[in-house]
């Protein structure tokens, strides 16, 4: 699913260079579900939009389902990301204006998709990230933090893409609200799904089943997590 060899990546200001990447190398197979973790400053960040086709490496090569994705232009990347990753970013980005159908469907109508089609999907992801139908034409402020976090889920899985890449997703959560989360992503993986999940905090890396810790722009380790949390539970929807 992924292969990336020798990732680089730097950066000017003025005449002082930043290296924030040295060489990361590593794979991701399909279905894994794997955290990449990581402190302020560690390089995860720039990790993440390279993965995520939102950035280009300065060297080195990277392999996306196949494609090499780390040499494509703007509009290269921009058709990477539509076609083949899903994002749950910490703030949520969903229109505040537009119902929870209508986030959810917004993808597959900038992708010219039938209006039939749209909504058939979208029931899909609905049901597929957990969310209850009663809310489905609510808008974001009328739903909690966490069913917020769950519609973005739905549309990150609309477009049924290769790679559900989460940044820091229970970062603005509590910690029974993240579970819930968390869980939903431990479900959709069980499913088959591939998860990269960025995050500082070592406690919400525990749920992956791998562990890539990335410090000062290099690899520290990368191996299974040991006591993997795996939340057990039926979510209890909230009103």
């Amino acid at each position: 699913m992924i292969e990336c060899k020798n990732l680089t990546k730097r950066y000017m200001t003025g005449d002082i260079e930043t290296v924030a990447l040295k060489g990361v190398t590593f794979t991701i197979e399909e279905g894994e579900f794997v955290a990449i973790m990581g402190p302020s400053g560690s390089g995860k960040s720039t990790l993440m939009h390279i993965l995520g086709c939102l950035d280009s490496p300065t060297s080195g090569t990277y392999f996306l389902d196949n494609h090499d994705v780390s040499k494509l232009s703007d509009d290269g990347l921009a058709d990477i990301r539509n076609k083949k990753i899903g994002f749950v970013f910490q703030a949520f980005n969903l229109l505040p204006r537009a119902s929870v159908m209508r986030n959810v469907t917004l993808p597959l109508i900038y992708a010219g998709v039938p209006e039939a089609e749209r909504i058939h999907k979208a029931t899909e992801s609905l049901n597929g990230a957990a969310f209850p139908e009663k809310f489905w034409y609510h808008m974001p402020n009328q739903l909690s933090g966490g069913m917020i976090q769950r519609v973005a889920i739905a549309r990150a899985l609309v477009n049924n893409p290769s790679l559900i890449l989460a940044d820091e997703p229970t970062g603005n959560l509590d910690s029974k609200t993240g579970d819930m989360v968390i869980e939903t992503f431990q479900r959709l993986n069980s499913q088959g799904h591939t998860i990269v999940l960025i995050t500082h905090e070592p406690d919400v890396a525990q749920h992956a089943a791998r562990m890539i810790h990335i410090k000062d722009g290099s690899i520290l380790t990368d191996a299974p997590v040991k006591n993997r949390r795996i939340i057990h539970k039926t979510l209890h929807h909230e009103s």
